[in-house]
């Protein structure tokens, strides 16, 4: 099966108009550490609980072996998402949870750095991520879930086409709390006029 043959070898880098996706690599870490530093109060509250040597060398190590064992093991496929006119970082998007068979699903998890929130810059991500699950992984599924306040989100997600499938109760613990999220989801069938080709 080719989706599964794809995670054999390294992930491409995804290619758009103002970003472009690629794997995190070890040189990644201070750009990375600076850009998740700065933005800390405004990521807390729609993320698990950061650890104290959250954005330590030890803990950037432990993150970078397991986004590769993930994507060995095809259950995921991690990228930073970085600005195509300055190559700088702005954030990182995650198609994770990828399951084979009957399902043929993942789902998408991201965050942006402070600075550039706001500039459309997500959207063309998510836009390329999904083509990537549908058109090279072969899904026919794709997820995300967000907290019902996290107003941002929940336009990013509609704005490419994801829809509302109802509230998960108590579904994640963020910041240290459990809380609802809505459930949104994109069927392979459903992505027309929401691509970034043509």
């Amino acid at each position: 099966m080719f989706a599964l043959s794809f995670f054999r070898r390294d992930a491409p880098a995804l290619k758009g108009e103002r970003v472009y996706l690629r794997v995190p690599e070890a040189g990644d870490f201070y750009e990375w550490a600076a850009l998740r530093g700065e933005s800390r109060a405004f990521l807390e509250p729609w993320e698990p609980r950061w650890a104290p040597d959250e954005l330590d060398r030890s803990a950037w190590r432990q993150r970078l072996g397991r986004y590769r064992e993930d994507f060995a093991n095809g259950n995921a496929a991690a990228f930073f998402i970085f600005e195509s006119a300055t190559n700088r970082l702005v954030g990182g998007i995650t198609l994770g949870n990828i399951r084979h068979g009957v399902a043929q699903s993942g789902q998408i998890g991201y965050w942006m750095g402070q600075r550039y929130a706001g500039q459309g810059l997500m959207f063309e991500a998510l836009l390329l991520l999904t083509d990537f699950g549908f058109d090279t992984l072969r899904l026919h599924r794709i997820e995300a879930a967000c907290i019902p306040g996290n107003k941002r989100s929940v336009r990013v997600l509609e704005k490419a086409g994801f829809q509302r499938e109802g509230l998960l109760r108590s579904y994640l613990r963020i910041n240290g709390n459990w809380q609802d999220h809505y459930l949104y989801a994109l069927i392979a069938d459903d992505r027309r006029g929401f691509t970034t080709k043509g």
